[in-house]
């Protein structure tokens, strides 16, 4: 049986593409010359799995989304304290690029905003320009899980158009609020804004951020969780600029956009999801993809205030009994739940195995839960297993 859910991502990328409004920012040469069409979506799970649909290969610019490990990689080096007598933790109202300064403290109003990554990015420990920008790069490539290079013409061209961050970085200085030279920190923001990335790459980011730091392959721990949940708490007021009040209305995923047109969205203990798309709104926000985040926060139920009361693995047990494969649930199911009883029911059963599906410990089963689990049992049908239901609380 085939999963789903890759299917249901190309449908929204279908329905979504016909949006051309918005422009491809100027200024920048590299970014004026993306191609208006790129569209892609990777979608990864706290259990492990990526779905993606459209250009989810292609490679961009990560742009302001570094923004977020940097700020974990300062708050790392120094702790909260120390960054909070450089920037604080509030939302802006403003442009990203707003040259404004707290009054009375000098400190740029959050760490997302350009003038607070300006500042966080010289809080970086290093030996040297080079080196901070190196430890950034390798901070992003260990919690992609693959090598991410800086690309040169993105860099050298952020350079060209960087007199506004140079502006701002005299500013911090005069402000006691910068921890290197101007110059220096502005060279080195533009290159972490150049670090090359692909949807993938984002999503599996993400899904460690989701997953409270920890690599949800491997284990291994890759994020401080105070410190992601404190970068997650600034994404959700702060990530979409003067954009973001009504993001979390209407979307209610905390996340992270940037000029190359892509968003990176956040939503703790489920998913991580990556869209790119480079014609961006007033706020600087991508058209398509806050269009494709508004799809499935609604379609799914992906709102962080759509709390399950359970935090309980979905699958209780399995038990294979001669030609039988009995699978009992529990919990309250979402999307994330469903999804990982997917993955079991995709990876596979002998031909004309009998499947039985159990639903006694279940709580309850929302409507995209419901939607999965109805399509899947479908298709298991199709593929020539009889299924069994067992519903006594009737959920289905």
């Amino acid at each position: 049986m085939q999963s789903p859910i890759p299917e249901y991502l190309e449908s929204v990328l279908r329905e979504c593409e016909d949006l051309d409004e918005g422009s491809i920012p100027r200024g920048n040469d590299e970014l004026a010359a993306a191609d208006p069409e790129l569209f892609g979506i990777a979608l990864a799970t706290v259990g492990g799995s990526m779905y993606t649909a459209g250009d989810a290969e292609t490679e961009f610019s990560i742009q302001s989304i570094a923004k977020t490990l940097t700020y974990a990689l300062a708050l790392d080096d120094h702790g909260l304290d120390a960054l909070l007598e450089v920037v604080d933790v509030e939302p802006s109202g403003d442009s990203f690029n707003e040259i404004s300064l707290e009054p009375g403290t000098g400190r740029p109003r959050n760490a997302l905003i350009n003038a607070g990554a300006l500042a966080v990015h010289s809080m970086v420990r290093a030996d040297s320009a080079s080196h901070r920008l190196e430890r950034i790069r390798e901070l992003h490539s260990r919690v992609a899980g693959r090598t991410l290079p800086v690309d040169d013409a993105v860099h050298q061209a952020e350079l060209a158009a960087d007199d506004r961050n140079t502006g701002i970085a005299h500013l911090l200085k005069a402000m006691n609020k910068l921890g290197a030279e101007p110059a220096e920190v502005v060279d080195g923001y533009a290159g972490q804004c150049a670090i090359s990335v692909n949807c993938r790459d984002l999503a599996a980011i993400a899904a460690v951020m989701a997953n409270g730091g920890i690599d949800p392959h491997g284990g291994a721990r890759l994020l401080d969780a105070r410190i992601t949940r404190h970068v997650l708490s600034t994404m959700a007021t702060c990530g979409m600029y003067d954009g973001s009040g009504n993001w979390m209305s209407s979307v209610g995923i905390p996340a992270k956009s940037g000029v190359a047109g892509a968003i990176m969205g956040v939503l703790p203990g489920q998913v991580g999801i990556a869209v790119i798309s480079p014609r961006l709104n007033e706020h600087g926000n991508s058209v398509r993809a806050v269009a494709v985040f508004e799809r499935l926060s609604r379609d799914l139920e992906l709102h962080m205030m759509h709390v399950s009361a359970s935090g309980e693995s979905a699958v209780r047990s399995i038990e294979e009994r001669s030609g039988t494969t009995m699978i009992e649930l529990q919990g309250d199911l979402r999307f994330a739940g469903a999804e990982s009883i997917l993955t079991r029911l995709t990876s596979g059963f002998p031909d004309g195995n009998r499947v039985e599906l159990c639903f006694e410990n279940v709580r309850a089963v929302d409507d995209a839960a419901r939607r999965l689990l109805t399509e899947a049992i479908g298709r298991l049908g199709a593929d020539g297993h009889r299924v069994s239901i067992t519903d006594p609380h009737e959920l289905l």
